[in-house]
């Protein structure tokens, strides 16, 4: 027999030594028939030295339990250790956590699902472990490469003066501590109109229009009368002085007086003050009424705007406050006006109280009952505050939460207490300290259908989930 020959044939009585076992009955090639052995004598020894959490189905089946089992094939489960990630062997960076207790199983790509029993999603993938103290519970994890393609962007919590701008409409009116009404305290008749059209600008002392009045003239007469009588005392003349002080006649006509012994009978009578003839009630050769207002004048080198502020809004203005005004006719142009009184009550069909702006006019360019856009603002002379970006704070509605870097791709969503509002910053009462970094822009949190849970559980995706799945 030659030596090919001979090792041919025991080749074959080899193999079909090996395929009469697997008939036999072991259900098993011979080399593996001792798989279980081996992993039942595996389990009996680290029961001493190793916890087992669960047992797990050995063909991958998503199929759990608590002692151990067969499969119906008759394979045991496989032991899976306290310091074991699921399905994997145990990695030298995973000993650490032999002694922590795993408080819940998170699903591997971000979504709103845990589990306190090990489990796999609709892929087949295991859920993660969280340990307790882990800060896997409170902090997310997202990749460097997910933060640039997200459009994540941070900036840091500061101390700043917040400028809140309130705008509001407004209504020129004229200053009313300049207006002033002219009168007579005696009957008279108007002989001549010197200013005898609405609007027209007098100055002080300028004459408005002539008068003559009997009663004015005799309390001339009785003064000379007093003044020139023999045996007429000091205190007869101070008396019928007094009486045409009473009567308000002018001081150049009391002047005259002491020179001329006529009195005048027809008196210029002057402005009282510098202003615009707002009403004018009289025409010429009309008799007037002691006291019957004849004009009335306002200064409107400095006038009010009236502007109308929400009750939302009103606690927020002090007087003093600094506000800027623009007006329709002057398009472009800001005219700077001070918050002088803040009305008492509000206006209680529109729920608003007035807030008067008082506004220099030394052109007189600004007309009474002139519209105004109004921005008042209110933050002036405020103390520095803590602050973040409008757009870094997420509402829920019943609880506010930022976003802060934790470095090397963490972020720990964070309650905060909000305050004032105002130039695109929010004021930060509780939660954060200065020179922490916020997350304030990421094209996934404005997405007009997402909420608060869809924005922190976006970031929590693995970054070995997100290549399993691309």
């Amino acid at each position: 027999m030659t030596t090919k020959l001979f090792w041919g044939i025991a080749a074959a009585a080899i193999l079909a030594s090996a395929m009469a076992g697997y008939r036999i009955g072991a259900d098993t090639w011979p080399f593996t028939a001792s798989k279980d052995a081996f992993h039942a004598r595996a389990i009996a020894a680290g029961k001493s030295e190793r916890k087992v959490l669960y047992w797990k189905d050995p063909n991958g089946q998503n199929e759990f339990s608590a002692a151990p089992k067969q499969t119906v094939d008759g394979h045991a489960y496989l032991p899976v250790y306290e310091d074991q990630e699921p399905g994997f062997a145990e990695p030298k960076a995973e000993q650490a956590k032999a002694d922590r207790k795993i408080i819940y199983y998170r699903n591997p790509m971000g979504l709103a699902d845990t589990s306190p029993t090990p489990k796999k999603d609709w892929m087949g993938m295991d859920y993660i472990p969280v340990y307790d103290g882990d800060d896997e519970g409170t902090t997310v994890k997202v990749s460097l490469d997910r933060v640039q393609r997200a459009g994540v962007r941070t900036q840091a919590v500061a101390m700043r003066v917040m400028e809140r701008a309130i705008r509001v409409a407004g209504v020129v009116k004229p200053d009313e501590r300049t207006l002033r009404a002219v009168t007579l305290r005696a009957d008279g008749f108007l002989e001549k109109l010197y200013v005898n059209t609405t609007g027209q600008h007098v100055t002080a002392g300028e004459p408005l229009f002539r008068v003559y009045s009997p009663q004015m003239v005799s309390a001339q007469v009785d003064y000379r009368s007093a003044a020139t009588a023999p045996g007429a005392g000091a205190r007869d003349k101070q008396g019928a002085l007094q009486r045409l002080k009473n009567l308000d006649v002018p001081d150049a006509v009391l002047k005259q007086l002491q020179t001329s012994p006529d009195p005048a009978m027809s008196i210029d009578w002057p402005a009282p003050v510098s202003g615009v003839v707002m009403q004018k009630m009289v025409v010429e050769g009309q008799m007037v009424k002691a006291g019957e207002e004849m004009f009335r004048l306002a200064d409107l080198g400095r006038v009010w705007v009236i502007a109308d502020v929400g009750e939302d809004a009103i606690g927020a203005i002090k007087t003093g406050a600094p506000a800027k005004i623009s007006f329709r006719a002057f398009p472009g142009e800001t005219f700077q006006g001070t918050v002088s009184f803040i009305l008492h009550e509000l206006e209680p069909a529109t729920r608003t109280a007035k807030v008067r702006i008082e506004v220099a006019n030394p052109e007189h360019r600004i007309k009474h009952e002139m519209y105004a856009d109004v921005e008042i603002d209110a933050g002036a002379g405020d103390a520095s505050r803590l602050v973040v970006p409008v757009s870094a704070v997420l509402d829920t509605g019943d609880r506010q939460v930022v976003l802060v870097e934790k470095g090397e791709g963490r972020f720990e969503p964070r309650p905060v207490k909000p305050g004032l509002r105002g130039d695109g910053f929010i004021e930060i009462r509780e939660g954060l300290t200065e020179g922490e970094s916020v997350v304030v822009t990421a094209n996934f949190l404005i997405d007009a259908e997402s909420n608060l849970k869809a924005a922190l559980q976006a970031f929590t995706a693995e970054p070995a989930a997100q290549a399993e799945t691309r």
